[in-house]
């Protein structure tokens, strides 16, 4: 053998030699990925262990395990992305897991293809035993979900829903909008990573804090800055609502579980120390979101205190005589509060009750409705769902109308959106023009909220 046959037979054992090595190396950094992603898979950090599912499939793109987990982790931030890789993961491996079915039912569902899901949930409902009652409810549920919102989506309602943006909204949850009676400031809760010293709770995602933005021009805010005081604390915080001619604010704070807390504004502008709203509504279980009306002497709330089921119910209490301190809260009858999650409460000018629900006739998740209250036969109307597009087969919630009722803020988690919740509005008029404080005349006129409440004797349990 000549030097020239010997020196290409030696670098083809070596090219060989390189190829040996790097397909283990490769292998082994696959498993490393994918041990990690299941890790924080396992402590629902899902937007962490996207990242290393991510990794898996740069070097292995038809890595079915990968492609299962990493879209069952972006339902949480890109439902159209968790949409695709389920359905790869069926063509590739379609018995990787029983429960694929039931993930493609829920991918379908958030992206509208209703009765592809349906067909899911069926599948998935015959490889459920009859002992195992709570998935089969559980799945009956979404059937029913999905034809609501099959129907609702035929028909929907004459309203535009517009996302704020991209100024507001982020990669990350923005929710509980909260608009200044002068129309011209914007309070809302953030997840983004300009959150108060930036750091990071247990799901991997940033701590809530409040920010606010200023109306500059038609539909144009400016750059969110964090609410200056002493708001934000190292945890949770998260808006509610601005009450007394914008000189209070009502929040929530994660401590104890999570309580209402009222700040006021200094001389400065600046927000005070921010102090419990009371014994009496705080409890040491959840209090999630709650309003108080105009005049001051009602609070409507959302806790799980005496659910008995730890779910949200919505509650009502009223000031006490002397004008410090609230009554004891009653729980609002069932005509309102089902067996599921009822949240953020809100009271109209003219005495409608908006909340989301995840019962009644949601399409999903978390819906908004509207109730009446009857003043004769002293109950609340059936709540009315406010139908698509202002619900999805997301979470919808956190409404606010504007102070003329011309217009709305709420918060979804809706196909489409910069990234997990956004905050979005609801416009009740043909069009819109902001000139200073100047806006068009709103579809339905509202009534005078002190007549309103007075309309209201009794909003308890009957």
């Amino acid at each position: 053998m000549n030097n020239s046959a010997r020196w290409g037979t030696s670098i083809s054992l070596l090219l060989l030699m390189l190829c040996l090595l790097a397909a283990p190396a490769s292998a082994q950094d696959i498993r490393k990925h994918m041990r990690a992603g299941n890790m924080l898979f396992d402590k629902e950090n899902y937007r962490a262990a996207i990242s290393f599912y991510e990794q898996v499939l740069a070097a292995d793109p038809n890595n079915a395990r990968a492609l299962y987990y990493a879209g069952i982790s972006y339902m949480t931030f890109d439902k159209e992305k968790a949409c695709n890789y389920l359905y790869r993961v069926q063509e590739l491996k379609p018995n990787i897991n029983k429960d694929l079915v039931y993930w493609l039912g829920r991918a379908d569902h958030a992206n509208y293809r209703f009765d592809s899901a349906i067909r899911h949930f069926e599948l998935y409902r015959k490889t459920l035993k009859k002992r195992d009652q709570e998935h089969l409810m559980e799945v009956a549920q979404l059937i029913e979900h999905a034809r609501n919102a099959k129907n609702a989506v035929a028909n929907p309602t004459n309203v535009l829903v517009k996302n704020l943006g991209g100024a507001i909204n982020t990669a990350y949850s923005e929710h509980s909008p909260v608009i200044s009676s002068d129309f011209n400031c914007l309070l809302f809760t953030s997840r983004s990573k300009n959150v108060t010293g930036g750091r990071i709770a247990l799901d991997g995602e940033f701590y809530e804090d409040i920010f606010e933005t200023r109306r500059i021009g038609n539909d144009k805010w400016s750059a969110p800055q964090i609410v200056p005081g002493l708001l934000n604390s190292a945890g949770h915080d998260a808006s509610i609502q601005l009450f007394d001619n914008d000189t209070k604010m009502l929040l929530y704070r994660a401590a104890n579980n999570g309580d209402f807390m009222v700040a006021a504004r200094q001389p400065d502008g600046t927000w005070s120390a921010p102090e419990s709203i009371g014994d009496n509504i705080n409890s040491g279980d959840f209090e999630s979101d709650a309003f108080i009306t105009p005049d001051g002497q009602t609070l409507f709330f959302s806790s799980n205190h005496h659910s008995g089921n730890g779910n949200l119910d919505l509650y009502v209490a009223h000031r006490n005589a002397n004008g410090h301190g609230w009554q004891t809260p009653e729980r609002l009858d069932n005509t309102i509060n089902t067996p599921y999650d009822e949240d953020s409460p809100y009271l109209a000018a003219d005495g409608t009750l908006y909340f989301a629900s995840q019962g009644h006739n949601t399409m999903g998740g978390y819906d908004i409705f509207s109730a009446k209250y009857d003043a004769v036969t002293q109950k609340w109307e059936n709540p009315v769902n406010l139908g698509s597009p202002v619900n999805t087969p997301d979470d919808d919630t956190h409404y606010r109308l504007a102070p003329d009722g011309s217009y709305a803020y709420l918060s979804s988690d809706r196909i489409g959106s910069f990234g997990e919740k956004d905050v979005y509005m609801v416009s009740y008029t043909q069009d819109i023009i902001v000139k200073g404080q100047e806006f068009s005349q709103a579809v339905s006129p509202t009534l005078p909220v002190a007549n309103a409440v007075q309309a209201l004797p009794d909003l308890r349990t009957k």
